[in-house]
């Protein structure tokens, strides 16, 4: 996931965008307590993309904040 297509989009996509993510890492957190888990770098992944979204959230609510 790349940073300009997350910036094109409205908090309301970001928001949901970011429960999306929430979900993944939930899941991957269960299978690696299990040992099903394949992929661990998508661990990772999944935590970066959503520290991603949460910077670009707050970018948007302090621009927002800043023009009112």
């Amino acid at each position: 996931m790349d940073a300009k297509e997350l910036r094109a989009k409205s908090p309301d996509q970001l928001r949901d965008e970011l429960v999306k993510l929430k979900k993944e890492s939930f899941n991957l957190r269960f299978q690696q307590a299990t040992g099903q888990l394949e992929n661990t770098a998508a661990f990772r992944a999944a935590r970066r993309n959503a520290a991603r979204v949460k910077t670009i959230l707050n970018e948007k609510a302090a621009a927002a904040a800043s023009e009112a």
